[in-house]
């Protein structure tokens, strides 16, 4: 997928090459500030993260790969550009699929990598603003030692011609999966979580008039710039309220979800945390991620030196998509895993037939026991059958429909499940 344009990489490319100026007030003048995309480690330490230097081939003749090239022209010699490596067509930042670069722009601010001395911050959220405008966003997925790790989302139409942030029921309004159920005990909980972040909020009115309000009346307020907020009454008659306990306690789990996210907006620091401990308490499949409610998906770590060409883009992509809450990004997850899943079959195809390359891999999969042998020639067989009788891929004609949005679900995570522990065994 390539949805982020050659401006924006070339802004991208521009920025960490050149900089960006901030005017200094004290000393009226202004200055150039700066960062290194590879933080606190070397130039080549970083991009052996994220490449295998020793096995890509090198630029220029007389070198044996890509390691000893950048070698000699970043240390021996140094007669590269400041950041050549956005524009090196090896590493597909300038012309690859969109993964590649949310992929390194991700690395660039891991706490691993960054530099917490510099200000690694103001280039983050310059590169954020770049790529929202291609439908993308950074972050913060989890933390590591109490620092923020960023991973990349997709943002919607709607957020990308506003400009501003749009709670989860609009986001989604017409691909909401509507069999989500949250209990009222879990609800009670998040309930009282708000309450306990309950503060006083400064706010203004278009005629530039101030108030105050507490945080969960402001989450009301926020909610009623986009709906007429309501709530189930005890007829079960849905009706408007201004309640914020009815409105969490007695409505659809979508409303919830855009009631976290308002909130989220008031609550201090430790609020993502004490609520994403209550839905894990609960295996609630979601969490709050960078002020967004996300399906918890299962990552696969692909290995980066897989051979099989689109293999590990098309596993990206798919688990990429998995996290969405619609039913639309699962179907095309499914559709993805499944392509994954035959290209994987010709990981060892060597101009021999499919079957030997498949077999191959049971073997290596199985450690040669022939119990397991057994086992996963089945499941290969298996959901190679399922594959072929249902619509799994959405344009094919004359499939066993898929009739219900969950059995999605059950496709992906028994075909993810197959591919995960495949990869941990290639070669």
């Amino acid at each position: 997928m390539k949805n982020i344009t050659t401006i924006t990489r070339r802004a991208i490319h521009e920025l960490f090459k050149y900089g960006y100026t901030q005017y200094d007030y004290f000393f009226n003048s202004n200055n150039r500030i700066t960062y290194r995309y590879y933080g606190r480690l070397d130039e080549i330490e970083f991009l052996k993260k994220l490449y295998p230097l020793d096995k890509m081939p090198g630029k220029y003749d007389g070198y044996e790969n890509a390691e000893q090239d950048i070698f000699k022209h970043t240390v021996a010699n140094d007669d590269y550009d400041f950041c050549w490596v956005f524009a090196d067509e090896r590493f597909e930042l300038s012309n690859g699929d969109d993964t590649k670069l949310l992929d390194f722009l991700c690395a660039i601010f891991h706490p691993e990598n960054r530099d917490e001395n510099e200000q690694w911050y103001s280039f983050f959220e310059r590169v954020n603003s770049l790529i929202k405008q291609d439908g993308y966003e950074l972050y913060e997925e989890s933390k590591i030692s109490g620092r923020s790790v960023y991973a990349y989302r997709k943002i919607s139409p709607e957020e990308i011609a506003s400009n501003k942030f749009i709670p989860f029921s609009v986001r989604f309004k017409d691909t909401v999966d509507k069999s989500l159920t949250i209990s009222k005990k879990m609800r009670g909980e998040i309930f009282n979580l708000f309450t306990h972040h309950n503060e006083i909020q400064q706010r203004t009115t278009e005629t530039n008039m101030n108030y105050t309000i507490y945080s969960l009346e402001a989450m009301i307020e926020d909610v009623n710039e986009y709906y007429i907020p309501k709530a189930f009454t005890i007829q079960n008659k849905y009706e408007k309220t201004n309640n914020p306990e009815q409105f969490i306690m007695n409505n659809y789990p979508y409303m919830v979800f855009d009631a976290i996210e308002l909130f989220a907006q008031y609550g201090n620091r430790t609020f993502p945390d004490e609520l994403n401990l209550i839905l894990k308490n609960h295996s609630f499949p979601f969490k709050l991620s960078g002020g967004k409610i996300e399906r918890i998906r299962p990552i696969i770590k692909t290995n980066e030196i897989i051979k099989e060409a689109g293999l590990k883009e098309l596993i990206d992509e798919a688990s990429s998509l998995y996290q969405g809450s619609n039913v639309s990004d699962k179907r095309i997850a499914v559709e993805k895993l499944w392509d994954a899943f035959e290209r994987l079959k010709t990981y060892y195809w060597s101009g021999n037939q499919k079957k030997s390359s498949i077999e191959k891999i049971i073997r290596e999969i199985s450690n040669s026991n022939d119990n397991f042998i057994t086992l996963f020639d089945e499941e290969f067989r298996k959901l190679t059958d399922i594959g072929n009788n249902f619509r799994i891929r959405h344009h094919e004609m004359n499939k066993i429909d898929i009739i219900d949005n969950n059995y999605y679900e059950y496709f992906f995570h028994r075909c993810f499940a197959l591919i995960n522990l495949a990869l941990k065994y290639l070669k």
